[in-house]
């Protein structure tokens, strides 16, 4: 494969100017592509302008963490082109430290996402042989992992080649070996694989992981289909120490050490749910990392998911901590 890495604007791990002491981060690995978003309702073939810019969920989740005050490290090829500049800018706009492998032999992959009417979507996506589906376990930079405050990973990128699939594995083969903790989101995308193949996968690979988040939907592809809490109690018995249940606008159910717990979402009208369950994950692991309790956990969780569903874009309306107290707001108008 060709392609030559780029390191970070600043040496996450290393100790930063003015401190005595390396930053504590997080490490992410995937693909993000380039967005093509339409911005006026109905059919495509009508419309004349577009908008752009990128996503992915590993990078979603970076730059959530990110806005929530915790050091983040996106690992991942892009493309010598303009979407690939264009994710490599903004990441590093939003304080996330990329680790990228410029590909010259592979485009950035594109995202076109329709909106056919004022409540629906459509994502269909261009990624194959794509930069990001290239992705290598030789593409994590020697030291990084094993000096990381946890690895997380999702379901989508092993579904993309063997190669990044064997990325995957040695980030959470080499996180283990270090003594660094790991999470999972299961992401299950049926536009990459079967639920079958998946299902068999992920069980792998959540048997390597510290924390694993899921859907409902996605747990019963590992764990059959059984009721809420039980879904929970068989991914926990794969490995995990915490499985975290996503039940969208009903909320969440966890069951982490000897505690379980049922969370309610907050209510929100919602703009763009897309990105929300990145925002869900990013919550809770800044509060995990911070030794937070578990309705702390929670709370954070349900709370960034639903301000992310408040404003248009994958990765535009994540909060920062500020935000939160805007769900709370009475008057719509601050002064």
């Amino acid at each position: 494969m060709s392609g030559h890495a780029s390191n970070a604007t600043i040496a996450v791990g290393e100790p930063a100017a003015g401190r005595g002491e390396a930053l504590p981060y997080v490490v992410t690995l995937g693909e993000s592509m380039g967005l093509l978003r339409q911005q006026v309702p109905g059919r495509l073939v009508t419309q004349r302008a577009m908008e752009f810019g990128f996503g992915g969920a590993e990078s979603n989740v970076a730059i959530a963490l990110s806005r929530l005050g915790v050091e983040a490290v996106w690992c991942g090829r892009l493309g010598t082109d303009s979407p690939g500049e264009l994710i490599a800018r903004e990441l590093r706009a939003e304080g996330v430290h990329p680790r990228i492998v410029w590909d010259a032999a592979a485009p950035t992959g594109l995202m076109l996402k329709e909106r056919p009417t004022a409540g629906t979507s459509r994502v269909v996506y261009y990624r194959s042989g794509s930069a990001g589906s290239r992705l290598a376990p030789d593409d994590l930079p020697a030291g990084l992992i094993e000096g990381a405050a946890l690895v997380h990973v999702t379901g989508i990128t092993p579904a993309l080649s063997g190669s990044a699939d064997a990325a995957v594995e040695s980030a959470l083969r080499r996180a283990c070996a270090a003594g660094v903790p790991t999470s999972i989101d299961l992401n299950y995308r049926s536009a990459l694989w079967g639920a079958a193949a998946a299902g068999a996968r992920l069980s792998e690979l959540v048997a390597l992981a510290d924390l694993v988040f899921a859907g409902d939907d996605e747990a019963a592809l590992v764990a059959g289909a059984r009721p809420v809490a039980e879904l929970a109690a068989e991914l926990r018995r794969l490995g995990p120490r915490e499985a975290v249940i996503k039940l969208g606008e009903r909320g969440c159910y966890v069951s982490a050490g000897d505690e379980t717990l049922t969370r309610a979402a907050v209510p929100v009208t919602a703009v763009d749910t897309v990105g929300a369950g990145d925002a869900f994950v990013a919550g809770y692991l800044a509060e995990w990392l911070a030794g937070a309790p578990l309705a702390q956990r929670c709370d954070t969780a349900v709370r960034a998911g639903a301000f992310a569903c408040l404003t248009a874009g994958d990765w535009e309306g994540l909060p920062r901590r500020a935000d939160f107290a805007l769900l709370d707001a009475g008057d719509p108008v601050q002064r």
